[in-house]
């Protein structure tokens, strides 16, 4: 069970930020091009020590909703098998922004790879793409249907986004494991380089039973004391990147520092 990959706190997550798919308008590489890429950050992060990854679309802004193109599937896909064929981690997981998680589980399912990130799970948000609803009705029904054994890590309060819904952080997770299907719960600030508070964190983690993972903010200043609080950490911000660029190539030792004082 992925949860029980989890329970091994702190479970590290490096992130395999995927440069623009065709078919996306910033594309500039060829497949084969960004196969290659991926590799290199699968290798860099499997020698820095992390427990699994995540493999994620992130060069694909402006992202669709929900309704993502057949290449941009097809695309990772392929990638995420070479993943899961040339290393050796825990878990890996898949992404498809923005709110691809029938997609994204689909990837995963076919690959045989153990996790997804769904953004919005449940509830409706606004977003840069417009307003999101919740999949948690047809994807729990298609993991029903494949019986299958991957495994749903959802956003609650998801960054880059405004819940219609509004409930208070703790509620809302609550509504999250019991009523959306949840396998961990991801607790993110409002962007991609702000953290959660550590008092929403323990608010969460009282309120489910569930793994709960940091999936934002994380940098080499404070990761210490969410490495103490949290069963995960979700790593990608410029700290762990090549000159600070966000969604470029992975530092190998910004990783392995992490790892050696989380792991102490």
């Amino acid at each position: 069970m992925l949860s029980d990959l989890f329970r091994r706190k702190p479970f590290i997550i490096g992130m395999i930020h995927l440069p623009p798919l065709p078919g996306s308008p910033n594309n500039k590489l060829s497949l084969e091009e960004i196969i290659n890429f991926a590799y290199n950050e699968g290798k860099k992060l499997e020698e820095s020590g992390v427990d699994g990854v995540i493999v994620e679309n992130l060069g694909d802004y402006p992202f669709y909703k929900d309704q993502i193109p057949p290449i941009t599937v097809a695309s990772m896909r392929i990638i995420t098998r070479e993943i899961r064929r040339n290393f050796s981690f825990d878990a890996v997981g898949v992404n498809v922004l923005r709110n691809g998680c029938i997609d994204a589980f689909s990837i995963a399912h076919i690959t045989n790879s153990q996790f997804i990130r769904c953004n919005i799970l449940i509830g409706a948000y606004v977003t840069d793409q417009g307003i999101i609803e919740g999949k948690a009705a047809d994807l729990l029904r298609l993991k029903r249907y494949l019986n299958s054994k991957v495994m749903i890590a959802a956003d609650i309060h998801v960054k880059h986004a405004y819940p219609l819904y509004n409930l208070p952080i703790e509620i809302a997770a609550q509504d999250l494991a019991e009523r959306g299907g949840a396998d961990a719960v991801i607790v993110s600030g409002y962007r991609s380089n702000i953290l959660p508070e550590i008092d929403t964190v323990r608010k969460v983690k009282s309120a489910v039973s569930l793994p709960v993972l940091i999936g934002s903010g994380i940098s080499l200043d404070n990761f210490k004391e969410y490495c103490r609080e949290a069963d995960g950490l979700i790593i990608g911000e410029k700290d762990f990147k090549e000159n600070g660029i966000v969604g470029g190539p992975n530092r190998k030792d910004a990783y392995e520092k992490l790892v050696k004082e989380c792991k102490k």
